[in-house]
């Protein structure tokens, strides 16, 4: 059963990794898609290999810290699908270890730009994106989110910082607009087997599975599935709420 059918649903950060991952099974559950990424051609290159399995979809650059990229990106939602049903906010600026340091230290034009683009940028999506969603009669908005939001890290200030406004972002927009058919939830994905992942922990990996309850690590589709769900018919009594998508590491 294809659980999205005729809906439309926006990805922003849909290309590389999870984003790859969510866009596709998205279209696989019948939604049209906009893929929207800061590479351009990777978004294109999704959105491309999305119709060439049946799906519909576009692709569009973007850039989730310029108000005017987010704005064309629902734009193009509209004048190409005609509305916006789901939103998966995905974009985010990853933690540099060498410069997010503590709130002493840290590099103060890398908190604005972390703040920019991993809080402000789901708030611009969540302005262009509940107003379409009025106009149908509800929607699902999933942000991603991290465990850093959740519990203290003595550094990457920063990332914790923005990823605990996201969760919160997401509590604001469930209880401000549940009771117009609006949903907002966030998931929180630990250790993803991405190329990047794959490249940048491969001498870790045998230790950060040994912090999970789990036999493997994580796959972009672990997340892309939870994402399906609280999009769908199947997450229709969900608000509100962050999950943790991570092996078992973070349990609360």
């Amino acid at each position: 059963m294809k659980r999205l059918e005729g809906k439309v649903a926006v990805m922003a950060g849909g290309a590389g990794g999870i984003g790859t991952g969510c866009s596709k099974r998205l279209a696989q559950e019948g939604a049209r898609v906009v893929v929207g990424d800061l590479d351009g051609a990777a978004a294109e290159a999704v959105a491309a290999q999305i119709a060439e399995a049946g799906g519909q979809a576009i692709g569009v650059a973007l850039d989730l810290a310029d108000p005017a990229s987010v704005a064309a990106l629902f734009d193009r939602a509209v004048a190409t699908y005609g509305g916006v049903d789901a939103v998966h906010c995905n974009g985010a600026a990853i933690a540099d270890i060498a410069s997010d340091l503590d709130a002493l230290e840290v590099d103060l034009a890398l908190w604005d730009h972390t703040l920019a683009v991993n809080l402000t940028g789901y708030l611009l999506c969540t302005r262009a994106a509940v107003p379409l969603m009025l106009e149908r009669g509800g929607g699902a908005i999933v942000y991603t989110s991290s465990g850093a939001g959740i519990s203290g890290e003595k550094t990457r200030v920063a990332y914790g910082v923005s990823k605990a406004g996201v969760n919160a972002l997401a509590r604001h927009v469930a209880l401000r607009w549940g009771k117009q058919g609006i949903r907002a939830n966030c998931v929180s994905p630990g250790l993803v087997l991405t190329p990047a992942a794959r490249a940048n922990a491969a001498d870790r990996l045998d230790l950060l599975l040994s912090l999970t309850s789990s036999p493997r690590l994580g796959e972009p589709e672990d997340i892309a599935a939870m994402v399906a769900m609280l999009v769908s018919p199947d997450g229709e009594w969900i608000n509100g709420q962050t999950y943790v998508v991570d092996g078992g590491m973070l349990m609360r």
